[in-house]
């Protein structure tokens, strides 16, 4: 990681927005790690969604705590704090997207995704991060759905343990196509383990408009008690595609409000995996959205996003059923 010559000031913007935002570093992938945390303070961002990936911190790489070190001197001088994020599509397995997870039906596979998993919590605690990122994976062919739940269970739970010597959350993130896919997935989950403090949500806008019975303010405000993440991107119903901010059909100002009003003081970090060719001009296209987007939320009356509990059922039935372009 090159050095900065010298610490760089934070332009905010005109009016300092309340909700605190990040940008992943899965879309800047072509940006050393200095010069993306750079650019993101430079943009006024807040903090940085931290990918554990080859190209940035790889956590497979030999001497990873000194490499952290560097990285969390780099936030301090940047003034950036982190999440820590394990969705790096080939770290594990370079022919395999995502792959081995914890639902792997071979053991010694699923004891690989877990020790990623260690190993960010270790991360996390290095850096100060105030989370780290998780998901389950998709249900393997010729697995039972309880089987996958019992896998899921057992290899959050080993994490867990870490992650409380450690004081830093597990945010599970419900993905599109995945077992656990969606907020009454993470509540099984949460439930089945006793409903750990230390269990946590990684709460995607995206994927509530993709594929959540209720709107996405709406399930902001059912999330909050276990909301300890937020990522956030457009996306169109049915389709799991993250998309730059006014290219989906999400309302963002009522979502902006809910988080306000849930009192959500974690990142809320900007997910456009696909989108690092442009990297440095959506970082700023999105900071400048999200902000507008703020001011016009301190107008939104409470409620206004969500959607009558017939009405939600009604969209969510004629709701096209796709999973494209999965990040």
């Amino acid at each position: 990681m090159t050095q900065a010559p010298r610490t760089r000031h934070p332009q905010r913007p005109p009016q300092d927005p309340a909700l605190r935002y990040a940008y992943g570093t899965n879309g800047l992938a072509d940006l050393r790690l200095e010069d993306a945390l750079g650019l993101l303070a430079d943009l006024g961002y807040a903090g940085v969604g931290l990918t554990l990936d080859h190209m940035h911190l790889d956590p497979l790489a030999p001497d990873l705590a000194a490499r952290t070190a560097r990285v969390a001197r780099a936030l301090e001088r940047y003034g950036l704090t982190a999440t820590v994020e394990t969705g790096a599509r080939y770290v594990l397995d370079p022919r395999r997207k995502h792959h081995p997870t914890l639902l792997d039906p071979d053991a010694e596979a699923r004891a690989t995704r877990t020790e990623l998993l260690l190993k960010a919590v270790r991360v996390a605690a290095d850096l100060g991060a105030h989370a780290v990122h998780c998901f389950s994976g998709k249900l393997p062919a010729g697995t039972a759905p309880e089987e996958g739940w019992r896998r899921l269970g057992e290899g959050v739970g080993s994490v867990l343990d870490a992650a409380q010597a450690a004081g830093v959350p597990l945010a599970i993130e419900p993905e599109p196509g995945h077992l656990l896919a969606d907020l009454a997935g993470f509540d099984r989950l949460r439930t089945g383990l006793g409903s750990p403090a230390l269990l946590g949500l990684t709460l995607d806008i995206g994927h509530c408009q993709c594929l959540e019975a209720a709107p996405p303010d709406a399930c902001v405000r059912a999330a909050a008690p276990w909301l300890r993440h937020v990522q956030i991107e457009d996306m169109r119903r049915g389709v799991h595609e993250h998309l730059p901010f006014g290219e989906g059909e999400i309302d963002f100002p009522p979502v902006l409000a809910a988080l306000r009003e849930v009192g959500y003081d974690g990142l809320v970090t900007v997910e456009l995996p696909r989108d690092s060719h442009a990297g440095p001009e959506r970082a700023a296209t999105s900071l400048a959205f999200l902000t507008a987007a703020e001011t016009a939320a301190a107008h939104t009356p409470a409620e206004s996003g969500a959607r009558a509990p017939g009405e939600a059922a009604a969209a969510d039935a004629t709701a096209p059923r796709q999973e494209a372009a999965p990040c």
